[in-house]
């Protein structure tokens, strides 16, 4: 069968692998569409230390049920259509037996740390599966992204009387910005991108701050009246951004970090003990924010069409890989189909 194979840094080609073996308990899938998102990105550029080359990337997946080595669990059948939690958990560390596997200290993310599914078949436990008939396949290749998004929220107790500023509007962003309206909250989306916050708009920001043009502090107490931002979800991964986060959230309010500072950040400490802040970071999702995702999906609340910007085959993966590398400005949400 075909696959995307990230060979090296900078080398992507469609090459011939072997097709998965359905061993007992294992559902056998054909991968219908795959999105990509920045850590595949990463990947490609050779700048994500998690990955060992070569690498089958892909996990934010859209599919078909072909065959199942037992039994499918109630809601699952051959035929179905599903989507995918990509992540592993040992059951062992201390996360996994706080019941918060999402953060297992062993995780092993497809694409990742072992191969993903930007590929034809693939074979999977059946308890990753969640079905939602009623989406496309679009918005089935949309459900992991926006979890993380989803997930970051629940982490800041978001409710309706919350002031949140989401700062990055990419596919996690809004993941986040939905999540907010969702629970009835004020949004307030940040970001250097006019089509990105026209999208956040779409999504359910109330208010949007293009922050190369205007003064984010500034802005921030003019919405808030004069106290900060309630709730601060970082979703970009810069030390400028981390910093703002602390700056900028209201005494006593929540910050949560989903991106990664790709270099160490430099904080005022003073700020964490005197605002008395809950300081939280947000890792992957849980089968509740997959729930929580496809209702919210399937009550069409989202903005699918302007979210994704384009859509290619397989066969040109590699070129769009390359084109996304050189110039990351010009593309939005990518998705591939698998003939």
């Amino acid at each position: 069968m075909k696959a995307l194979v990230l060979k090296a840094p900078g080398q992507a080609s469609i090459e011939s692998v072997s097709e998965p073996r359905l061993v007992q308990g294992d559902v056998l899938l054909r991968v219908r569409m795959i999105g990509l998102c920045g850590s595949d990105l990463n990947s490609y550029r050779g700048k994500n230390p998690l990955v060992r080359y070569p690498r089958i990337p892909g996990h934010e997946i859209a599919a078909t049920i072909v065959e199942a080595a037992a039994p499918l669990p109630s809601g699952l059948a051959v035929g179905g259509d599903v989507t995918i939690s990509p992540y592993t958990s040992c059951g062992r560390c201390a996360s996994c037996l706080r019941a918060r596997p999402n953060a297992c200290a062993n995780n092993q993310t497809l694409g990742v740390q072992r191969d993903g599914a930007l590929t034809e078949f693939i074979a999977v436990p059946p308890e990753k599966l969640f079905a939602a008939s009623s989406l496309s396949l679009k918005e089935l290749c949309l459900v992991e992204p926006l979890t993380v998004g989803f997930h970051a929220v629940a982490r800041g107790r978001v409710t309706l009387s919350d002031k949140v500023a989401i700062l990055g509007c990419g596919g996690v962003g809004l993941g986040a910005i939905a999540a907010c309206h969702f629970a009835g909250a004020t949004i307030i989306a940040v970001d250097v991108s006019d089509e990105k916050l026209a999208i956040a708009r779409q999504a359910g920001a109330a208010h949007t701050i293009h922050s190369a043009v205007h003064l984010l502090h500034d802005r921030l107490l003019e919405l808030t009246n004069g106290f900060g931002p309630d709730v601060i979800i970082e979703a970009i991964g810069t030390p400028e951004t981390f910093r703002a986060a602390v700056e900028e959230v209201a005494f006593s309010g929540r910050v949560v970090y989903i991106g990664y500072a790709k270099e160490p950040v430099a904080y005022e400490s003073r700020l964490f003990v005197q605002k008395e802040l809950d300081i939280l970071g947000s890792r992957n999702a849980l089968p509740a924010d997959f729930h929580s995702v496809i209702h919210m999906l399937e009550q069409k609340k989202f903005p699918i069409d302007a979210a994704v910007g384009s859509i290619a085959p397989l066969d040109e993966a590699p070129e769009i890989f390359a084109a996304w590398s050189a110039d990351p400005s010009h593309f939005s949400k990518i998705l591939i189909t698998i003939p």
